[in-house]
């Protein structure tokens, strides 16, 4: 039965591509995982997949394959130019339409971008991310690039795929030909804009040709590269043109290089900030257009669709988060999505670590063959003390398995750390964790206790069978004279208990709490503060398009605070700090003129404000207020009270290790633990 009014109407709304009517207007976009990279792992990329086209994925692209090995991203990463390859493939697009679902195989030519010494490009220029330099390619090896990519595309047909996407943007191999930043060739495939993008028009023809019509071609098109000398709009429209009448049926949009100084798709990049983009070539062109990049509810997709910016949604990283996002969202369940806050902390972190990705707030993720919560063969009473992150993953896991669960904690609400966390600028969607974890007490019946402080007393009297103690941190305070002065506070009373801080401030301790503390205060807390065209203002994005490549002239806002950030290391600060986001932090940080001192030991704290030694020399740092954050301890009173009275504990979380506040772990360890017991 047709729903009278059914949720989200035009993301649910079916789209024709090419010779394919899709159920709706989500796509899955491409995102490596590192399972396409072993034979072996085929059959748990299979699995994950399976699980998204279960639930609804009108389609689905994987991760970069390469069309050969000097596309690939890494030696031994994903190809597919052998026949022997196919069959790993099949494993997939098996799966998948088991569930009457489509996928498409990205063919991904890393060019420079290959971490390989058998890299290539149009031109032999480096690429910062790459240690390696590229060969220049010949007339005879740029034709020999292209024989490649058709060739992988005439497997993927083999392999079962509804179609591939051709990587055209990111500043992969296809992107390098399109721009003068990295094509500085002047022969036939190079020069005038016609030239350079003949490469990539001659992969989309011969392409069309070899795999025939009914076989869906995707193009990624950079709508914004973001980079020196990059695409000019005009240059865009013409070949989004091209494209079109050289057989492509859909153009996805792709923002930014890898290597640009620009943010993209991080959590401090406002939702949806670039669908503006895709909605500037819908005019020029016919065939449906994806936009992409930060959309992470079905709220935002379908005010993307409503506005007209594109025909389809690509989501990578949702549905990462939430293998179930589009049946909740059709179904009306929204607010039980497991909501992607754009952390990078688990998925591209763990990919340019060269590890598995996987997902902050859903530990199964690319662990659908491991990690599983089925019903208990004998339900248990079991207590969980703390509702932070760790608390609040490990108690609704046990009461889905079955378990009789109580969930204490002795604040007013739940989420522990991600309290603070939700409120420094560009984390907002942190709150999207903890009203998920609130849909999921409720659905799981976990008994909340808030307000209540769980004693040995009160544990031993309910008799449980197992306690988790998820207990957290608490702050650590340093040995420095002074430390009891009333300019001194802690990070913890800034970020929960709101202690008015002055207009100029010392910062203890540069981990990732003082980057957030360092962020909280240099930022204005008005609303408009995080709208997309603050954002585009910030970074240097020009909306009209009128500058190359989108650049412009960044204007951050004007500080609110002198600030010192300050470490005992000497060393660079944030060094620690996520791998694809940390950059990010420290430029933002720069921009609004944030001193970051390293190699400072802490002598006192008076009236004068806060004395340090850096170099050798002592200097004074004249601020209204210095705020401790010099890491955490873990809290396990309560631990060892009960270890002393004689009863078994489980530790989680920041009570069993606090070196850093790492909700990652907490969740996942959380998840994990309750998965066994």
């Amino acid at each position: 039965m047709t729903q009278a009014n059914p949720p989200f109407p035009h993301l649910f709304s079916p789209l024709r591509v090419g010779h394919v009517a899709l159920p709706n207007r989500i796509l899955m976009g491409s995102m490596h995982t590192g399972l396409e990279d072993r034979r072996r792992d085929y059959q748990k990329l299979a699995v994950y997949f399976a699980e998204r086209a279960q639930n609804g994925v009108g389609l689905i692209v994987t991760g970069g394959i390469a069309p050969n090995i000097a596309g690939w991203v890494a030696p031994f990463a994903g190809k597919l130019n052998s026949r022997w390859e196919v069959g790993r493939h099949k494993l997939v697009t098996d799966a998948v339409h088991q569930h009457d679902s489509r996928i498409c195989m990205q063919i991904l030519h890393a060019g420079r971008y290959s971490y390989s010494p058998l890299a290539v490009a149009p031109s032999a220029i480096q690429a910062p991310i790459s240690p390696f330099s590229p060969r220049e390619l010949s007339a005879s090896g740029v034709e020999k690039q292209i024989r490649a990519f058709v060739r992988c595309a005439q497997l993927a047909r083999e392999a079962g795929y509804d179609g591939v996407e051709i990587m055209g943007s990111e500043g992969y191999l296809i992107n390098q030909f399109l721009v003068e930043h990295t094509n500085h060739r002047t022969d036939e495939w190079g020069g005038s804009f016609y030239g350079r993008m003949r490469f990539a028009l001659e992969i989309v023809e011969r392409t069309r040709a070899a795999v025939g019509d009914d076989f869906m071609l995707i193009f990624r098109l950079s709508m914004l590269d973001l980079v020196h000398e990059g695409g000019e709009w005009s240059e865009i429209v013409e070949l989004g043109q091209a494209l079109e009448k050289s057989g492509i049926d859909l153009i996805n949009t792709g923002i930014g290089w890898h290597e640009a100084r620009i943010p993209t798709i991080a959590t401090s990049v406002p939702p949806g900030a670039f669908s503006w983009v895709t909605a500037k070539l819908k005019p020029h062109v016919s065939v449906p257009l994806v936009t992409t990049n930060r959309i992470n509810t079905p709220q935002v997709a379908e005010s993307i669709l409503e506005q007209g910016h594109a025909d389809m949604v690509s989501m990578a990283r949702p549905l990462l988060a939430d293998a179930a996002f589009v049946a909740k969202a059709q179904a009306g369940d929204d607010a039980k999505i497991n909501t992607c806050i754009g952390c990078n902390q688990a998925c591209l972190d763990h990919v340019f670590r060269k590890k598995r990705a996987t997902c902050l707030v859903n530990p199964r993720a690319c662990h659908e063959t491991e990690l599983n919560y089925t019903p208990t063969d004998v339900a248990k009473k079991i207590a969980v003390v703390g509702a932070g992150p760790a608390g609040l993953a490990c108690s609704t896991v046990l009461a889905e398995r079955g378990h009789d669960v109580t969930l204490y904690d002795a604040a007013n609400r739940i989420g522990g750390q991600f309290n603070m966390a939700r409120r420094i600028p560009g984390k907002a969607d942190f709150e999207h964790t903890l009203r998920y974890f609130k849909e999921r007490i409720a659905d799981t019946a976990v008994n909340l206790k808030l307000e209540t402080v769980a004693t040995v007393e009160s544990l031993n009297h309910e008799g449980y069978d197992e306690i988790v103690l998820a207990t957290g941190v608490s702050p650590r305070t340093p040995d420095i004279d002074g430390i009891d002065h009333a300019k001194a506070i802690s990070y913890y009373d800034v970020l929960m208990n709101d202690v008015e801080v002055g207009q100029s401030v010392a910062i203890i301790g540069a981990g990732g709490i003082g980057f957030d503390v360092a962020e909280f205060l240099a930022h204005d807390h008005d609303s408009d503060a995080y709208s997309i065209p603050a954002f585009l203002s910030e970074w240097g994005i020009d909306p009209q398009l009128n500058e190359r490549a989108g650049l412009a002239r960044a204007r951050p806002p004007k500080p609110e605070r002198e600030l010192f950030l300050l470490q005992r290391r000497d060393e660079r600060l944030g060094k620690n700090l996520g791998k694809t986001t940390g950059w990010i932090h420290r430029v933002s940080l720069k921009n609004r003129a944030v001193h970051m001192l390293q190699g400072v030991s802490y002598e006192r704290i008076d009236d004068d404000g806060l004395h340090i030694r850096q170099g050798g020399a002592l200097q004074v740092l004249n601020v209204d207020n210095v705020v401790i954050c010099a890491g955490q301890e873990p809290n396990r009173k309560l631990a060892d009270e009960l270890s002393q009275s004689g009863v078994s504990i489980h530790l989680i979380g920041g009570a069993d290790v606090a070196t850093e506040l790492d909700a990652k772990r907490a969740i996942n360890q959380g998840s994990r633990l309750a998965a066994t017991l």
